[in-house]
Parts: C-alpha cells; sequence; structure tokens
C-alpha cells in the first residue's frame, strides 16, 4: 500500500510561483499515474494535472493549462506539481493522488495524500 505526503504549499503573491511536492513510500511510484487536485472550502475537489507512468502522457485543467507543470521523478518517488504566474483563484487545498489510469476524474484515484494549503494573495 502506498502512502502519500504533500509538501511545498505556502503564502505567495499573485504571479509567484511554487512547486509542490508530492513524496511516496510504501512502494514505489513507478506504476501508478498520479493526479493533482484541488478544493476550496464548500466546493468539490477539482482536477487540476495528471501524468501517466509509462507514456509521461499529461494532463491539465484548463485554468491552469500554460501556467502548471506536472512531472515525476520514479526514482525518487516524487511527483511535482511546478506552479508559475499564480493567481488568488488558485488558492485552495492541493491534493496529490495514485491510481491505475491517466484520468480527469477523481473516483479513477485510490490513493490520496492529506494536502497542502496554497493561498496566493493579491
Amino acid at each position: 500500500q502506498v502512502q502519500l505526503v504533500e509538501s511545498g504549499g505556502g503564502l505567495v503573491q499573485t504571479g509567484d510561483s511554487l512547486r509542490l511536492s508530492c513524496a511516496a513510500s510504501g512502494r514505489s511510484l513507478s506504476s501508478l499515474a498520479m493526479g493533482w487536485f484541488r478544493q476550496v472550502p464548500g466546493k468539490e475537489r477539482d482536477f487540476v494535472a495528471a501524468i501517466g507512468w509509462r507514456t509521461g502522457l499529461t494532463l491539465y485543467a484548463d485554468s491552469v493549462k500554460g501556467r502548471f507543470t506536472i512531472a515525476r521523478d520514479n526514482a525518487k518517488s516524487t511527483v511535482y506539481l511546478h506552479m508559475n504566474s499564480l493567481k488568488p483563484e488558485d488558492t485552495a487545498v492541493y491534493y496529490c493522488a495514485g491510481g491505475p489510469g491517466v484520468s480527469r476524474n477523481r473516483a479513477s484515484y485510490s490513493t490520496w495524500g492529506p494536502g497542502t494549503q496554497v493561498t496566493v494573495s493579491s
């Protein structure tokens, strides 16, 4: 069973950059598709980005395309979310998740981390 833990969140200003990390323990990430989702209070958890485990196929939400980049280092069992040109509407708790296939659907992911808060001030 894999455990996921996110890190790298914090308080930044509009236009700043952050890099989130998702470290796995218990087993390798190399056979898992990985995704990033985000959630604000009172709303559903929304898809942000995902990356496949074999081909490196990536998917992005339209709201972050061109600003965020997802990457993985299987040797380090870590997935990253590079976030540039941050906006106040990016403020949320960010979660990483693992599953059998690349998907925008959160139901496709069976393993989740506890989340990390990202706050973007205007």
